[in-house]
């Protein structure tokens, strides 16, 4: 047993800001960023959950329509409606494992007769082993020894597809075996392109290439324009690293204090794995 309290009734739940599936594409988003929220979860007039919708979903609804107009796009047209639910008298291990089991990040709790009752993390279940682990546990023992890096000098268009062909949400940018920087989905979802891309190509080519689920030699060979620009150029420099043989719960600290969600695993300042909430998720889930 990892955990001391495995109660999800005993255990905080996260209350999650709700809207309507009525609610525009226009006002989710402002809701989203009023809140420095990730999802939203849509909710019918009798509090039952019907949907959810998430940062990423309302990126990519932004840009595909296009000259369309977007004051008449509902929230319940381009919501996801396959929910992920568990009840508040499930166990945190029972939580861990739908999230494993799914690719998921986050779990809505019910409680009676179907009535939203929050919603569950992997921020919180990551905090959830840092405040009830019943013994210590080493980064080593649940990190990622295959990680996938770049380097400083490589492309822009070389990084991105390397996060989108392995399908991970962050690169270690490493020189000699050092990490010297970290580059996040996050920094290329459209609406946050930095403005020197922005100025160097042709912006509705720079969207539809942020729509496509991978990157072909077609497309690459149409942006090669941007080829120049490197890892280096918006990377976050100096990133926050942990050593193997640190407890896990150290871990989870410094996810929380700098608002990461991985981190790089060192040892004798060598990268020699990364550990990230999906990692302590899913060794929760394995207990």
């Amino acid at each position: 047993m990892l955990l001391k309290n495995t109660d999800l009734n005993k255990i905080i739940i996260k209350k999650t800001v709700t809207i309507s599936p009525n609610t525009s594409i226009l006002d989710a988003r402002q809701v989203l960023l009023r809140h420095n929220l990730k999802r939203l979860v849509v909710i019918d007039s009798k509090k039952h959950p019907v949907g959810i919708i998430t940062e990423k979903d309302v990126a990519k609804t932004i840009y595909a329509l296009g000259d369309k107009s977007i004051n008449t796009v509902k929230v319940s047209g381009f919501m996801s409606k396959k929910l992920i639910t568990i009840k508040k008298t499930d166990s945190i291990y029972d939580c861990a494992k739908l999230m494993k089991k799914n690719h998921i990040s986050s779990i809505i709790v019910l409680g009676n007769n179907g009535v939203l009752e929050g919603i569950i993390t992997k921020t919180d279940l990551a905090s959830i082993f840092l405040t009830h682990a019943v013994s210590p546990l080493k980064v080593s023992k649940i990190m990622t020894r295959n990680v996938i890096t770049a380097m400083p000098g490589d492309s822009l268009l070389y990084v991105e597809s390397l996060l989108i062909h392995n399908r991970i949400a962050r690169i270690v940018i490493q020189r000699n075996r050092i990490p010297v920087g970290i580059i996040t989905f996050r920094d290329f979802v459209p609406a946050k392109l930095p403005f020197w891309i922005s100025q160097s190509a042709d912006p509705k080519e720079v969207e539809n290439y942020k729509m496509k689920s991978n990157v072909d030699e077609f497309r690459v060979n149409q942006m090669n324009h941007l080829l120049h620009f490197k890892a280096v150029d918006i990377m976050s420099s100096n990133p926050v690293t942990i050593e193997a043989d640190e407890d896990v719960g150290v871990a989870v600290l410094l996810m929380i204090r700098n608002g990461i969600s991985g981190l790089p695993v060192v040892k004798k300042s060598k990268l020699v794995g990364i550990i990230t909430k999906t990692d302590i998720v899913n060794a929760i889930a394995s207990a």
